[in-house]
């Protein structure tokens, strides 16, 4: 009959591993490590530590600051627009936000080098169908911003005063 194999595993220390994988860790990421010793000694050099230990030191005073900012009506309503203009930015097409951050500072730099255009060379560019194309778009927005403003409620003229 067969007659199983003892198998005798050697006790592991974890804590041995971590000690050789520390000894070893300067040899095998020398360069990293001399990279990160110069960023701390950048941050040093421009004392974002001795604020950092400030902001720990003073964390309630900092964080009771900060909580009482964001309590106020100008901070709601800034977080509430910047989670619309979030909205949409996400919404446009990469390709179309590149090429208008391509465009203003090409228009821009050819406004400055070359004298107005003429009446004419104007009513030629708005008859064009791109200029045409971009100014539906934007009268589009134009309106649609002028029924916002008036769907906004009118103030009753019995509640009000009398400015005479």
């Amino acid at each position: 009959m067969a007659q199983p194999i003892p198998l005798q595993l050697p006790a592991r220390d974890p804590h041995a591993e971590l000690q050789a994988r520390l000894e070893n860790a300067p040899l095998q990421h020398a360069e990293a490590l001399l990279d990160a010793y110069e960023v701390l000694q950048g941050l040093h050099d421009r004392g974002v530590f001795e604020l950092l230990r400030g902001a720990l030191g003073s964390s309630d005073k900092v964080l009771s600051i900060l909580v009482d900012a964001a309590k106020t009506p100008e901070a709601i309503v800034a977080t509430r627009n910047l989670l619309i203009l979030s909205k949409v930015v996400f919404t446009l097409e990469p390709e179309l936000l590149e090429n208008i951050a391509k465009a203003v500072p090409n228009s821009l730099a050819q406004a400055r080098e070359q004298k107005p255009l003429s009446l004419w060379q104007l009513f030629k560019k708005m008859c064009s169908q791109d200029t045409r194309r971009a100014l539906s778009a934007m009268l589009g927005l134009l309106e649609s911003f002028g029924k916002s403003l008036g769907a906004r409620k009118t103030v009753d003229p019995d509640n009000r005063s009398d400015e005479q």
